[in-house]
């Protein structure tokens, strides 16, 4: 039975395997993409990756390491000075494993395992692909959605009320002595100007009725000499027929006054 055997002998001795792999990671080293079939691909990769992870320190002893798998000199000047400086910053998985179809003849499944930072291609355009979702899901996303708004709303006003009564406070407290200041400003512009505005107001009112009573006072006056000629007439001419008669009286007697009193009577 075949069990907990994770290492693939592709058909081959121990020796003809390693022999086999160390030429592929050079190859793969050198020109950085190598077709091959699937299975070999996959055993390599369990090999070279970590020769990869030993070339991000420049030592002795890490070259020392990868020469003894690639058996190469030129295959590990190339690691240590190329590959390494430009898988500095990523952390595992320096390599890709793309299938390309069937083979002819024996049908066996082929690949290309190629040095991720190597392809420039891949490395600039990256698509962005959406994540397909059902109905429910989408309700169930906008629900939550709708529950976090609802939550930062609550916590935002209770954040801003506090914050909006003591700008209120510190508003209240600055305003009232401009008003005050304003005030008193106005208070003292305004009564000089009521003052000359009333003085103004008395002249011109006081201008303007001189003439009126004067003119209404000779119309009275008017009005009330020939009423008092009117009234005084009658009475003036009683005291004038009395007086006349009374002139002649003087120089007669009394018993001739009598006797004119009684013709008078008759």
């Amino acid at each position: 039975m075949r069990h907990n055997k994770k290492l693939n002998h592709l058909s081959r001795k121990t020796a003809h395997r390693k022999s086999m792999l160390s030429n592929m990671a050079t190859s793969l080293i050198m020109h950085k993409r190598i077709f091959t079939t699937t299975a070999k691909a996959k055993a390599l990769r369990r090999e070279i990756e970590p020769i990869i992870t030993l070339s991000k320190e420049d030592t002795t002893a890490s070259r020392r390491l990868a020469f003894k798998f690639l058996q190469d000199k030129r295959a590990v000047t190339e690691l240590f000075q190329v590959v390494a400086q430009k898988v500095a910053d990523r952390p595992g998985g320096y390599t890709r494993i793309i299938k390309t179809g069937y083979r002819l003849g024996d049908n066996a499944q082929m690949c290309f395992i190629e040095l991720v930072d190597f392809n420039e291609s891949m490395l600039k355009t990256k698509v962005d692909r959406k994540a397909r979702t059902r109905r429910s899901s989408k309700k169930k996303s906008e629900e939550k959605a709708g529950a976090t708004e609802v939550k930062t709303e609550k916590i935002e006003s209770k954040v801003a009320e506090p914050k909006a009564k003591a700008a209120e406070a510190v508003e209240s407290k600055t305003a009232e002595p401009e008003a005050e200041t304003v005030e008193a400003a106005e208070s003292k512009t305004t009564e000089p100007e009521a003052e000359e505005a009333t003085e103004s107001t008395e002249t011109t009112e006081s201008k303007v009725a001189e003439p009126k009573a004067k003119a209404v006072k000779a119309t009275e006056s008017d009005a009330v000499e020939p009423k008092a000629e009117a009234v005084e007439s009658p009475a003036d001419s009683k005291a004038k027929t009395a007086e006349a008669p009374a002139e002649p009286t003087e120089g007669k007697t009394e018993e001739q006054a009598a006797q004119e009193d009684e013709s008078k009577q008759e």
